[in-house]
Formats: structure tokens, C-alpha cells, sequence
């Protein structure tokens, strides 16, 4: 399994994931975004476009290096890899 991390400003339009343990299956990106959805409706839809592909202001990082394929997300996830998945805010 590995661990996705979100930052803050995602639990704000996902409180049911702030203070769980995200350890989950996967092997792929894709796999994982599903298995975060699967826990919180509407997750995969808030990070994702109607494609699949990763919204422009989204990132995901394995292990501290940003996914290559933003496309459809086939990068490999690693069992016990660290996941981030953040969005980026902008404004001034």
C-alpha cells in the first residue's frame, strides 16, 4: 500500500479524510485517485477533468518527484511510496 498525503486546502472539500490514515492499494496513480474516491465521493472529479487527466492545478508527487504521465496517471506507485496530492492556489 502506499500513503497519499493531501495538503490542508483539500480537507476543506473533503472532510471525512482529515485525520485518516491514507494507506491504500495501488499501482498506479489512476488506481490510487480511485481508491481515495472510493472513500470520499467526488474526490476523483475534483482533481481529475472529465477525461481523467490531472486538472491543470493539480500535483501529484511520488516519493518527492512529480508524475510524468498527467494524462492518464499510469505512472507506477511503489508499495509503501509516499503520495502527494496537492492543489495549487493562486491569488494575491
Amino acid at each position: 500500500m502506499a500513503r497519499v498525503e493531501l495538503t490542508r486546502h483539500l480537507f476543506t472539500f473533503f472532510p471525512s479524510l482529515e485525520n485518516r490514515d491514507l494507506a491504500v492499494p495501488g499501482r498506479t496513480v489512476a488506481e490510487l485517485i480511485q481508491e481515495v474516491e472510493n472513500l470520499a465521493p467526488g474526490f476523483a472529479f475534483y482533481v481529475c477533468d472529465e477525461s481523467g487527466r490531472l486538472r491543470q492545478h493539480v500535483n501529484v508527487f511520488i516519493d518527492g518527484r512529480p508524475i510524468k504521465d498527467r494524462g492518464t496517471l499510469t505512472d507506477p506507485v511503489a508499495d509503501g511510496s509516499r503520495v502527494l496530492i496537492l492543489q495549487a492556489l493562486s491569488g494575491g
